[in-house]
């Protein structure tokens, strides 16, 4: 068992999620640690992508500032292993298929076990298709991440079934962002997905403040928060790593975890 499962050891699990890069490397290094500090409990790191389409124009334009920077994949796995040496929580990387197939899954596995990565979510390969690199990923002992959807329906067993480190539920239809209201029957999901599984379950997508955060985290075993999170980075550059602790910092207050 990787480090993924210590994240709901203590309470209700807080996740950030942060993109690698924007606005610099440097920059993604003190706001983890400086989530870390507020309460995270995991973290997930996003290699950007050129065409990320599970993610609404927050995260998209994130992504696009950190490729602009010229950041690349070998520079994120070095990042890594640079937080290894201070960063004890586990650490996953979001990304797409894409970014895995053009370095090779073999490979790109092999550089995440060699550095501390315990395992991966890729948005845009489908539960039928994983297959493809759960494989090399249980070979490396990293967990490869599913994601249930409000449309998963039929489905929610079998994927909880077979799950691996956390689930992830998303919350809402469509893509990620910040949202007023979340109206899914998360409840419900989750109880099937504990019908069928002893793996811990995370609510993401659309989480922003701390009451928000206390009910998804009331209903399952934790609390992803992407957007918002980014979004402070955006806004306060290479200063955002004080206005990431104090947030996250809120947030975890906010769950009673």
């Amino acid at each position: 068992m990787n480090r993924i499962a210590s994240a709901f050891n203590h309470g209700k699990a807080f996740i950030a999620f942060i993109t690698c890069g924007d606005p610099d490397l440097e920059t993604t290094a003190a706001c983890v640690r400086a989530a870390v500090k507020g309460g995270a409990d995991l973290i997930e790191l996003g290699i950007p992508f050129s065409d990320p389409t599970a993610e609404g124009p927050v995260i998209q334009s994130a992504n696009e500032r950190a490729l602009k920077g010229g950041v690349t994949t070998d520079q994120i796995f070095g990042l890594v292993g640079e937080l290894r040496k201070d960063v004890t929580v586990p650490m996953v990387f979001m990304t797409y298929a894409n970014v895995v197939y053009s370095y090779g899954i073999e490979r790109f596995c092999d550089r995440c076990a060699e550095v501390g990565v315990d395992g991966m979510i890729l948005p845009d390969v489908p539960y039928e298709e994983k297959e493809e690199f759960a494989p090399a990923c249980r070979a490396r002992g990293l967990s490869f991440i599913s994601l249930i959807a409000p449309t998963s329906a039929h489905r929610v067993a079998m994927i909880a079934g077979e799950a691996e480190g956390f689930l992830y539920i998303v919350s809402s239809m469509g893509v990620t962002g910040v949202r007023s209201e979340i109206t899914t029957d998360i409840g419900g999901m989750v109880k099937l997905v504990r019908e069928n599984t002893s793996i811990p379950c995370a609510v993401g997508f659309g989480i922003s403040t701390p009451a928000q955060a206390k009910k998804m985290a009331g209903l399952s075993d934790g609390a992803i928060v992407g957007s918002a999170i980014v979004r402070l980075i955006a806004e306060h550059g290479k200063d955002a790593p004080e206005y990431v602790y104090a947030y996250v910092q809120s947030m975890k207050e906010g769950m009673g975890a």
